[in-house]
Protein backbone atom coordinates (compact mmCIF):
# COMPACT_ATOMS: atom_id res chain seq x y z
CA UNK A 1 0.00 0.00 0.00
CA UNK A 2 2.71 2.67 0.73
CA UNK A 3 3.60 2.61 -2.95
CA UNK A 4 2.84 5.70 -4.82
CA UNK A 5 1.90 7.21 -1.62
CA UNK A 6 4.39 10.31 0.22
CA UNK A 7 4.95 10.55 3.64
CA UNK A 8 5.65 8.27 6.48
CA UNK A 9 3.16 5.43 6.55
CA UNK A 10 1.88 3.42 9.21
CA UNK A 11 -0.28 0.39 10.35
CA UNK A 12 0.90 0.32 13.95
CA UNK A 13 -2.03 -0.66 16.25
CA UNK A 14 -1.36 2.39 18.45
CA UNK A 15 -1.50 5.08 15.62
CA UNK A 16 -4.84 3.11 14.02
CA UNK A 17 -6.28 3.41 17.05
CA UNK A 18 -5.16 6.91 17.82
CA UNK A 19 -6.38 7.99 14.42
CA UNK A 20 -9.77 6.00 14.96
CA UNK A 21 -11.76 8.72 17.63
CA UNK A 22 -11.94 12.22 18.56
CA UNK A 23 -13.56 13.72 21.32
CA UNK A 24 -17.26 12.63 20.06
CA UNK A 25 -18.66 9.42 21.90
CA UNK A 26 -18.53 7.40 18.97
CA UNK A 27 -16.94 4.43 19.22
CA UNK A 28 -13.27 4.04 17.75
CA UNK A 29 -13.16 2.72 14.15
CA UNK A 30 -9.68 2.22 13.56
CA UNK A 31 -8.35 3.29 9.98
CA UNK A 32 -7.07 1.47 7.09
CA UNK A 33 -3.67 3.18 7.55
CA UNK A 34 -2.37 6.50 8.36
CA UNK A 35 -0.20 8.54 6.40
CA UNK A 36 1.67 11.21 8.14
CA UNK A 37 2.60 14.21 5.58
CA UNK A 38 5.57 16.39 6.08
CA UNK A 39 5.08 18.66 3.00
CA UNK A 40 2.70 19.77 1.05
CA UNK A 41 3.68 18.09 -2.07
CA UNK A 42 3.15 14.89 0.51
CA UNK A 43 -0.37 15.81 0.74
CA UNK A 44 -0.86 16.67 -3.40
CA UNK A 45 0.70 12.71 -4.21
CA UNK A 46 -1.14 11.23 -1.08
CA UNK A 47 -4.65 12.81 -2.58
CA UNK A 48 -3.63 11.83 -6.36
CA UNK A 49 -2.81 8.16 -5.26
CA UNK A 50 -5.99 8.25 -3.38
CA UNK A 51 -7.69 9.53 -6.62
CA UNK A 52 -6.22 6.49 -8.42
CA UNK A 53 -7.09 3.67 -6.49
CA UNK A 54 -10.34 5.03 -4.93
CA UNK A 55 -9.38 5.30 -1.54
CA UNK A 56 -11.00 7.76 0.62
CA UNK A 57 -9.09 9.72 3.19
CA UNK A 58 -9.66 11.35 5.96
CA UNK A 59 -7.88 14.51 6.95
CA UNK A 60 -6.25 14.51 10.64
CA UNK A 61 -4.69 17.51 12.74
CA UNK A 62 -4.95 17.37 16.61
CA UNK A 63 -8.09 14.61 16.91
CA UNK A 64 -9.85 17.08 19.41
CA UNK A 65 -13.28 17.26 17.05
CA UNK A 66 -16.40 16.61 19.27
CA UNK A 67 -18.59 15.87 16.30
CA UNK A 68 -16.59 12.73 15.04
CA UNK A 69 -15.16 14.41 12.22
CA UNK A 70 -11.87 12.14 11.82
CA UNK A 71 -13.57 8.81 12.95
CA UNK A 72 -13.44 6.36 9.56
CA UNK A 73 -16.61 5.30 8.78
CA UNK A 74 -15.56 2.21 7.10
CA UNK A 75 -11.75 1.41 5.38
CA UNK A 76 -10.63 5.16 4.71
CA UNK A 77 -7.07 6.00 5.30
CA UNK A 78 -6.22 8.56 7.79
CA UNK A 79 -4.09 12.07 6.43
CA UNK A 80 -2.25 13.38 9.47
CA UNK A 81 -0.87 16.75 9.09
CA UNK A 82 0.27 17.41 12.61
CA UNK A 83 3.85 17.28 11.17
CA UNK A 84 3.51 20.36 9.05
CA UNK A 85 3.64 22.16 12.60
CA UNK A 86 5.60 25.40 11.06
CA UNK A 87 5.15 28.42 11.75
CA UNK A 88 6.30 29.69 8.26
CA UNK A 89 5.87 33.96 9.34
CA UNK A 90 4.84 36.23 11.51
CA UNK A 91 4.34 39.58 10.48
CA UNK A 92 3.84 42.28 13.67
CA UNK A 93 3.37 45.16 11.70
CA UNK A 94 0.92 43.81 9.63
CA UNK A 95 -0.84 41.33 12.38
CA UNK A 96 -0.82 38.69 10.54
CA UNK A 97 0.89 35.13 10.68
CA UNK A 98 1.64 32.34 8.31
CA UNK A 99 0.93 28.52 9.16
CA UNK A 100 1.22 25.30 8.46
CA UNK A 101 -2.13 23.16 9.48
CA UNK A 102 -1.07 20.87 12.18
CA UNK A 103 0.33 23.99 14.12
CA UNK A 104 -2.16 24.56 17.52
CA UNK A 105 -3.13 27.52 18.79
CA UNK A 106 -1.29 27.74 21.71
CA UNK A 107 2.44 26.96 19.65
CA UNK A 108 1.26 30.16 17.28
CA UNK A 109 0.32 32.41 20.75
CA UNK A 110 3.61 31.32 22.60
CA UNK A 111 5.77 33.59 19.48
CA UNK A 112 2.75 36.07 19.04
CA UNK A 113 2.96 37.23 22.17
CA UNK A 114 6.45 37.62 22.33
CA UNK A 115 5.46 40.55 20.21
CA UNK A 116 2.91 41.79 22.16
CA UNK A 117 0.07 39.96 19.70
CA UNK A 118 -2.24 36.77 20.57
CA UNK A 119 -4.35 34.96 17.94
CA UNK A 120 -8.06 34.74 20.19
CA UNK A 121 -10.17 32.27 18.89
CA UNK A 122 -10.20 29.82 21.66
CA UNK A 123 -12.23 26.45 21.74
CA UNK A 124 -10.81 25.49 24.47
CA UNK A 125 -8.72 22.61 23.74
CA UNK A 126 -5.06 23.15 22.05
CA UNK A 127 -6.59 22.19 18.48
CA UNK A 128 -4.70 22.39 15.47
CA UNK A 129 -5.27 25.79 13.38
CA UNK A 130 -5.78 23.69 10.20
CA UNK A 131 -8.48 21.63 12.31
CA UNK A 132 -10.15 24.85 13.54
CA UNK A 133 -10.50 25.78 10.25
CA UNK A 134 -11.94 22.97 8.89
CA UNK A 135 -14.52 23.15 11.70
CA UNK A 136 -14.68 26.70 11.34
CA UNK A 137 -13.65 26.56 15.45
CA UNK A 138 -14.74 29.49 17.59
CA UNK A 139 -15.44 29.53 21.36
CA UNK A 140 -15.41 32.07 24.69
CA UNK A 141 -13.94 34.94 23.10
CA UNK A 142 -16.32 34.94 19.87
CA UNK A 143 -18.37 37.59 21.34
CA UNK A 144 -15.63 40.24 21.00
CA UNK A 145 -13.05 39.02 18.23
CA UNK A 146 -15.55 36.04 16.23
CA UNK A 147 -15.13 32.97 14.96
CA UNK A 148 -12.21 31.47 12.04
CA UNK A 149 -14.14 33.07 9.38
CA UNK A 150 -13.44 36.43 10.96
CA UNK A 151 -9.36 35.74 11.21
CA UNK A 152 -8.61 33.43 8.74
CA UNK A 153 -7.43 36.04 5.68
CA UNK A 154 -5.85 33.30 3.47
CA UNK A 155 -6.13 29.43 2.56
CA UNK A 156 -3.80 26.95 0.89
CA UNK A 157 -5.92 23.99 0.10
CA UNK A 158 -4.64 20.75 -2.35
CA UNK A 159 -8.09 19.26 -3.87
CA UNK A 160 -8.94 16.12 -4.12
CA UNK A 161 -7.76 15.82 -7.94
CA UNK A 162 -4.43 17.05 -6.51
CA UNK A 163 -4.64 20.60 -7.35
CA UNK A 164 -3.38 23.24 -5.57
CA UNK A 165 -5.72 26.37 -4.48
CA UNK A 166 -4.36 29.59 -2.79
CA UNK A 167 -7.67 31.18 -1.24
CA UNK A 168 -8.28 34.63 0.21
CA UNK A 169 -5.36 37.63 0.24
CA UNK A 170 -3.52 39.09 3.45
CA UNK A 171 -5.83 42.11 3.40
CA UNK A 172 -8.33 42.11 5.93
CA UNK A 173 -11.27 43.32 3.30
CA UNK A 174 -11.34 42.17 -0.37
CA UNK A 175 -14.63 42.15 -2.93
CA UNK A 176 -12.97 40.72 -5.85
CA UNK A 177 -14.93 37.48 -7.25
CA UNK A 178 -16.82 34.42 -4.91
CA UNK A 179 -15.17 34.15 -1.97
CA UNK A 180 -13.90 30.86 -1.85
CA UNK A 181 -12.13 30.49 1.31
CA UNK A 182 -15.18 31.07 3.64
CA UNK A 183 -16.74 27.86 1.24
CA UNK A 184 -14.10 26.29 2.66
CA UNK A 185 -13.57 26.98 6.14
CA UNK A 186 -16.29 24.90 8.30
CA UNK A 187 -15.70 22.38 5.23
CA UNK A 188 -14.44 19.94 7.49
CA UNK A 189 -12.33 18.23 4.92
CA UNK A 190 -14.59 17.02 2.97
CA UNK A 191 -13.77 19.86 -0.12
CA UNK A 192 -9.67 20.02 0.09
CA UNK A 193 -7.09 19.72 2.83
CA UNK A 194 -5.60 22.79 4.44
CA UNK A 195 -1.91 23.24 4.10
CA UNK A 196 -0.97 27.13 5.03
CA UNK A 197 -3.03 29.21 6.81
CA UNK A 198 -2.59 33.07 6.89
CA UNK A 199 -4.82 34.57 10.48
CA UNK A 200 -5.51 37.33 11.91
CA UNK A 201 -3.61 38.48 15.26
CA UNK A 202 -4.85 40.63 17.76
CA UNK A 203 -2.55 43.11 20.36
CA UNK A 204 -2.28 41.13 23.60
CA UNK A 205 -4.51 43.80 25.81
CA UNK A 206 -2.84 46.07 28.67
CA UNK A 207 -5.45 45.41 31.30
CA UNK A 208 -8.13 42.58 32.31
CA UNK A 209 -10.42 41.52 34.52
CA UNK A 210 -13.01 38.78 35.34
CA UNK A 211 -16.66 39.83 37.04
CA UNK A 212 -18.30 36.75 38.54
CA UNK A 213 -22.08 36.94 39.21
CA UNK A 214 -23.97 34.46 40.57
CA UNK A 215 -27.95 34.73 40.25
CA UNK A 216 -31.15 32.94 41.85
CA UNK A 217 -31.75 30.71 38.96
CA UNK A 218 -30.85 30.34 34.86
CA UNK A 219 -33.28 33.25 33.81
CA UNK A 220 -31.75 35.63 35.89
CA UNK A 221 -28.60 34.68 34.56
CA UNK A 222 -29.50 35.08 31.12
CA UNK A 223 -30.87 38.51 32.10
CA UNK A 224 -27.82 39.26 33.43
CA UNK A 225 -25.98 38.91 30.24
CA UNK A 226 -28.68 40.80 28.01
CA UNK A 227 -28.10 43.85 30.67
CA UNK A 228 -24.44 43.74 30.44
CA UNK A 229 -24.43 43.33 26.44
CA UNK A 230 -26.69 46.01 26.70
CA UNK A 231 -24.24 48.35 28.66
CA UNK A 232 -22.29 48.44 25.06
CA UNK A 233 -19.08 47.33 26.89
CA UNK A 234 -16.41 45.79 24.22
CA UNK A 235 -16.90 42.69 26.14
CA UNK A 236 -14.08 40.05 25.43
CA UNK A 237 -15.77 36.81 27.44
CA UNK A 238 -19.65 36.05 28.54
CA UNK A 239 -20.06 32.68 30.15
CA UNK A 240 -22.90 31.20 31.57
CA UNK A 241 -23.16 28.35 33.82
CA UNK A 242 -25.89 26.42 35.27
CA UNK A 243 -25.91 25.46 38.56
CA UNK A 244 -25.02 21.99 38.11
CA UNK A 245 -21.66 23.34 36.22
CA UNK A 246 -21.17 25.39 38.73
CA UNK A 247 -21.01 23.02 42.09
CA UNK A 248 -18.56 21.18 39.63
CA UNK A 249 -16.38 23.84 39.11
CA UNK A 250 -16.59 25.61 42.75
CA UNK A 251 -13.84 23.89 44.03
CA UNK A 252 -11.31 25.11 41.31
CA UNK A 253 -12.45 28.05 40.88
CA UNK A 254 -11.65 30.93 43.94
CA UNK A 255 -14.82 32.50 45.00
CA UNK A 256 -17.14 30.69 42.77
CA UNK A 257 -20.79 29.58 44.75
CA UNK A 258 -21.58 26.33 44.85
CA UNK A 259 -25.22 25.71 43.41
CA UNK A 260 -25.84 29.21 42.21
CA UNK A 261 -26.07 30.20 38.34
CA UNK A 262 -23.63 32.06 37.28
CA UNK A 263 -21.88 34.69 34.70
CA UNK A 264 -17.99 34.95 34.02
CA UNK A 265 -17.87 38.41 32.51
CA UNK A 266 -14.24 39.49 30.98
CA UNK A 267 -13.29 43.07 29.75
CA UNK A 268 -10.01 44.20 28.06
CA UNK A 269 -8.76 47.83 28.69
CA UNK A 270 -5.54 49.38 27.46
CA UNK A 271 -5.60 51.40 30.78
CA UNK A 272 -6.07 50.79 34.42
CA UNK A 273 -8.65 53.73 34.42
CA UNK A 274 -10.58 52.93 31.42
CA UNK A 275 -11.17 49.09 33.32
CA UNK A 276 -12.01 50.22 36.62
CA UNK A 277 -14.87 52.60 33.97
CA UNK A 278 -15.93 49.36 32.41
CA UNK A 279 -16.15 47.58 35.71
CA UNK A 280 -17.84 49.85 37.58
CA UNK A 281 -20.57 50.14 34.79
CA UNK A 282 -20.52 46.15 34.21
CA UNK A 283 -21.11 45.74 37.96
CA UNK A 284 -23.66 48.11 38.26
CA UNK A 285 -25.94 46.35 35.23
CA UNK A 286 -25.06 43.19 36.59
CA UNK A 287 -26.40 44.21 40.34
CA UNK A 288 -29.42 46.01 38.81
CA UNK A 289 -30.43 42.84 36.43
CA UNK A 290 -30.78 40.49 39.77
CA UNK A 291 -27.26 39.25 40.56
CA UNK A 292 -26.99 38.50 44.18
CA UNK A 293 -23.22 38.91 44.63
CA UNK A 294 -20.62 40.22 41.55
CA UNK A 295 -17.04 39.59 42.66
CA UNK A 296 -13.74 40.83 40.28
CA UNK A 297 -10.80 38.96 39.17
CA UNK A 298 -7.81 41.09 37.99
CA UNK A 299 -4.83 38.90 38.97
CA UNK A 300 -3.54 36.78 36.00
CA UNK A 301 -3.43 33.65 38.15
CA UNK A 302 -6.83 34.25 39.24
CA UNK A 303 -8.08 34.89 36.32
CA UNK A 304 -6.35 31.91 34.45
CA UNK A 305 -7.94 29.76 36.80
CA UNK A 306 -10.99 31.13 36.18
CA UNK A 307 -10.75 29.66 32.18
CA UNK A 308 -8.54 27.08 32.86
CA UNK A 309 -11.56 25.41 35.25
CA UNK A 310 -13.99 26.07 32.41
CA UNK A 311 -12.00 24.78 29.66
CA UNK A 312 -11.22 21.75 31.58
CA UNK A 313 -15.35 21.10 32.59
CA UNK A 314 -15.44 17.96 30.75
CA UNK A 315 -12.71 16.35 32.87
CA UNK A 316 -14.83 17.72 35.65
CA UNK A 317 -17.84 15.78 34.50
CA UNK A 318 -16.06 12.70 33.85
CA UNK A 319 -14.64 12.85 37.60
CA UNK A 320 -18.25 13.39 38.72
CA UNK A 321 -19.56 10.79 36.12
CA UNK A 322 -17.19 8.14 36.28
CA UNK A 323 -17.51 5.09 33.18
CA UNK A 324 -20.20 6.72 31.27
CA UNK A 325 -20.27 7.53 28.00
CA UNK A 326 -20.90 11.52 27.08
CA UNK A 327 -23.30 13.08 24.59
CA UNK A 328 -22.38 16.58 23.67
CA UNK A 329 -24.75 19.34 22.01
CA UNK A 330 -23.86 22.85 21.09
CA UNK A 331 -27.08 23.99 19.58
CA UNK A 332 -26.99 27.78 19.27
CA UNK A 333 -30.43 30.23 19.68
CA UNK A 334 -31.14 33.68 19.04
CA UNK A 335 -30.53 35.88 22.67
CA UNK A 336 -34.55 36.20 23.20
CA UNK A 337 -34.96 32.55 22.98
CA UNK A 338 -32.23 31.88 25.76
CA UNK A 339 -34.33 31.53 28.58
CA UNK A 340 -36.67 29.40 26.20
CA UNK A 341 -34.14 26.86 25.48
CA UNK A 342 -32.51 26.97 28.83
CA UNK A 343 -35.92 25.71 30.08
CA UNK A 344 -36.46 22.79 27.50
CA UNK A 345 -33.07 22.08 28.82
CA UNK A 346 -34.40 21.66 32.40
CA UNK A 347 -37.52 19.83 31.46
CA UNK A 348 -35.99 17.32 29.06
CA UNK A 349 -33.54 16.61 31.87
CA UNK A 350 -36.53 16.03 34.81
CA UNK A 351 -38.50 14.13 32.44
CA UNK A 352 -35.86 11.50 31.03
CA UNK A 353 -34.08 11.48 34.59
CA UNK A 354 -30.75 12.60 33.04
CA UNK A 355 -27.59 13.53 34.03
CA UNK A 356 -26.89 17.11 32.31
CA UNK A 357 -24.65 20.03 32.66
CA UNK A 358 -25.13 22.84 30.95
CA UNK A 359 -22.96 26.20 30.17
CA UNK A 360 -22.85 28.84 27.24
CA UNK A 361 -20.74 31.32 25.32
CA UNK A 362 -24.47 33.43 26.23
CA UNK A 363 -23.34 36.45 24.41
CA UNK A 364 -23.47 34.43 21.11
CA UNK A 365 -26.34 32.00 21.66
CA UNK A 366 -24.57 29.02 21.63
CA UNK A 367 -25.30 26.51 24.93
CA UNK A 368 -23.64 23.81 25.36
CA UNK A 369 -24.63 20.47 27.07
CA UNK A 370 -22.88 17.13 28.19
CA UNK A 371 -25.38 14.36 29.21
CA UNK A 372 -23.30 11.39 31.30
CA UNK A 373 -25.00 8.70 30.17
CA UNK A 374 -25.66 5.63 32.57
CA UNK A 375 -25.93 2.02 31.11
CA UNK A 376 -29.33 1.79 29.59
CA UNK A 377 -29.97 5.78 29.43
CA UNK A 378 -28.86 5.33 25.17
CA UNK A 379 -32.29 5.84 24.02
CA UNK A 380 -33.29 8.98 26.29
CA UNK A 381 -29.60 10.79 25.98
CA UNK A 382 -30.52 10.51 22.11
CA UNK A 383 -34.06 11.73 22.31
CA UNK A 384 -32.75 14.27 24.73
CA UNK A 385 -30.33 15.52 22.11
CA UNK A 386 -33.15 15.37 19.37
CA UNK A 387 -35.66 17.44 21.07
CA UNK A 388 -32.90 19.82 21.98
CA UNK A 389 -32.03 20.41 18.29
CA UNK A 390 -35.56 20.45 17.29
CA UNK A 391 -36.29 23.14 19.57
CA UNK A 392 -33.53 25.17 18.59
CA UNK A 393 -34.51 24.78 14.91
CA UNK A 394 -38.17 25.81 15.23
CA UNK A 395 -37.06 29.26 17.19
CA UNK A 396 -34.54 30.16 14.91
CA UNK A 397 -31.40 28.26 15.90
CA UNK A 398 -29.11 26.59 14.79
CA UNK A 399 -27.83 22.29 15.57
CA UNK A 400 -24.54 23.32 15.94
CA UNK A 401 -22.83 26.79 17.26
CA UNK A 402 -19.45 25.34 16.68
CA UNK A 403 -18.48 21.79 16.94
CA UNK A 404 -19.58 21.22 13.42
CA UNK A 405 -21.73 18.72 11.72
CA UNK A 406 -19.35 15.70 11.23
CA UNK A 407 -21.38 12.77 11.73
CA UNK A 408 -23.78 13.22 14.37
CA UNK A 409 -25.53 15.92 12.88
CA UNK A 410 -26.18 14.88 9.53
CA UNK A 411 -29.87 14.30 10.06
CA UNK A 412 -30.29 18.05 10.59
CA UNK A 413 -28.86 19.55 7.69
CA UNK A 414 -31.84 19.81 5.43
CA UNK A 415 -34.30 20.45 8.08
CA UNK A 416 -31.87 23.31 9.13
CA UNK A 417 -31.26 24.74 5.67
CA UNK A 418 -33.74 23.29 3.11
CA UNK A 419 -33.20 22.76 -0.56
CA UNK A 420 -29.77 24.96 0.43
CA UNK A 421 -29.10 21.43 1.70
CA UNK A 422 -28.92 19.89 -1.87
CA UNK A 423 -26.80 22.53 -2.95
CA UNK A 424 -24.57 22.31 -0.15
CA UNK A 425 -24.18 18.67 -1.60
CA UNK A 426 -23.70 19.77 -5.39
CA UNK A 427 -20.98 21.90 -4.22
CA UNK A 428 -19.21 18.84 -2.55
CA UNK A 429 -19.68 16.58 -5.99
CA UNK A 430 -18.05 19.71 -7.48
CA UNK A 431 -14.95 19.62 -5.95
CA UNK A 432 -14.89 16.58 -5.04
CA UNK A 433 -16.49 13.90 -7.75
CA UNK A 434 -15.21 10.77 -6.38
CA UNK A 435 -16.28 11.33 -2.86
CA UNK A 436 -12.87 10.58 -1.88
CA UNK A 437 -12.04 13.06 1.00
CA UNK A 438 -13.93 12.48 4.58
CA UNK A 439 -16.77 10.43 3.06
CA UNK A 440 -20.19 10.38 5.01
CA UNK A 441 -19.29 13.85 7.04
CA UNK A 442 -21.43 16.87 7.26
CA UNK A 443 -23.34 15.59 3.28
CA UNK A 444 -24.86 11.83 4.60
CA UNK A 445 -24.80 9.50 1.52
CA UNK A 446 -28.31 9.91 0.61
CA UNK A 447 -28.10 13.84 -0.11
CA UNK A 448 -25.10 13.48 -1.83
CA UNK A 449 -26.66 10.97 -4.01
CA UNK A 450 -29.77 12.63 -4.67
CA UNK A 451 -27.55 15.76 -5.53
CA UNK A 452 -25.42 13.72 -8.13
CA UNK A 453 -28.46 12.32 -9.95
CA UNK A 454 -29.68 15.84 -10.20
CA UNK A 455 -26.73 17.07 -12.19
Amino acid sequence: MAAGLAGVVSTRPADLDTHGRDENHLDSVPPRAVVFAETRDDVVTTMRWAGRHNAALIPFGAGTSAEGHVVPLGGEVSLDVSRMNRLVALCPEDFRAVVQPGLTRNGLNTRAREFGLTFPVDPGADASLGGMAATNASGTTTIRYGGMRANTLALEVVLASGDVLRLGRPVRKSSSGYDLRDLFIGSAGTLGVITELTVALHPVPEEIAVLRAFFPDVAAAVAGAFAAVGTGLPIARLELLDEITAGLLAQDVPGLVPDAPALFVELHSSTAAGLATELDIAHRALLEAGASTVGTATAQAEREAIWEARHRLFWSIRRAFPGRRYLITDTAVPLSAIVEHAQVISELRADLGLDVVTTGHVGDGNIHTVVAVAEGQDAPAALFSDELVRHALRVGGTCTGEHGIGVSKRQYLAAEHGDAALWMARVKGLFDPGNVLNPGKVVGPDLLSDALAAR
